[in-house]
């Protein structure tokens, strides 16, 4: 199975149609169908590192300010406790928390799976970001999690490789901000190389990048997908542009020919 990078934008993707949302469409239709999907979230961050257990998560309708038809929906995919312990057998290098009850679809998750597995028939497994870990420890944790693609498990890493609200534009389609697109193309060409350590140790380095990564959260599930993915594996850039002037849409795939 492939390890996929997608960059979900505003919870408003789950429901709307545009570019964006028909090519996850149609990306979730050129992969095999997984035997489970592994996402790490940008919105689940936690102390410690933890993992959805549960044998039936709960969407988590984790925003504000938007509209009923959103709050609305629903992804009832089935958890997969098997993968849950699987990882937690995987990463013996750190302390992995099974969690029965707290946690479970979150919408850095559904707003994605949605269209990657409209019928919710494939188990999800969440795992959070601990926030007190530097990028190398996320990185490393995606490099543990590779192994699960060989029994059929998809890893998603699922947030924003430029994310600043503060400079949003309320126009979806509003022109990029110069510095966005300067530190998006920062990380692509670094993606292309597969010069993974600059992405875990420079990506603040510029006024570019500390504009683009203001805080963490977004940025570091892109870790754990290059983490899990090979050196061998085809590389594609599913979609690219920015939404909203100073958010990056980019979108990316290992190992999906």
């Amino acid at each position: 199975m492939p390890s996929l990078f997608i960059g979900h934008g505003s919870p408003m993707n789950a429901i709307e149609k545009n570019d964006y949302t028909r090519t996850i469409g149609l990306l979730g239709r050129r992969i095999p169908k997984p035997s489970a999907t592994v996402c790490i979230s940008a919105h689940w961050l936690s102390a410690g590192t933890w993992v959805t257990h549960m044998k039936a998560p709960k969407t988590i309708h984790d925003f504000y300010g938007f509209p009923k038809a959103l709050h609305d929906v629903q992804y009832p995919a089935p958890g997969s406790p098997a993968v849950a312990e699987l990882i937690q057998s995987l990463i013996q290098s750190s302390s992995i928390q099974l969690d029965d009850h707290s946690w479970g679809l979150d919408h850095g998750t559904w707003s994605v799976l949605t269209h990657l597995y409209p019928e919710a028939d494939v188990p999800v497994v969440q795992l959070s970001i601990d926030m007190a870990e530097p990028p190398s420890f996320h990185f490393e944790l995606g490099r543990h999690l590779r192994a699960l693609r060989d029994e059929g498990v998809l890893i998603l890493g699922s947030g924003n490789i430029v994310h600043n609200l503060r400079q949003l534009s309320r126009e979806p389609d509003a022109p990029p901000v110069d510095w966005a697109l300067e530190f998006d193309d920062w990380v692509k060409r670094h993606i292309e190389k597969r010069d993974f350590l600059p992405l875990q140790t420079d990506f603040l380095a510029t006024a570019a990048g500390r504009l683009s990564v203001p805080t963490p959260d977004h940025y570091l599930p892109l870790l754990y997908a290059l983490g899990a993915s090979e050196t061998s594996d085809t590389l594609r850039f599913e979609h690219e542009g920015i939404q909203n002037g100073s958010i990056s849409m980019r979108c990316v795939s290992f190992g999906l020919d």
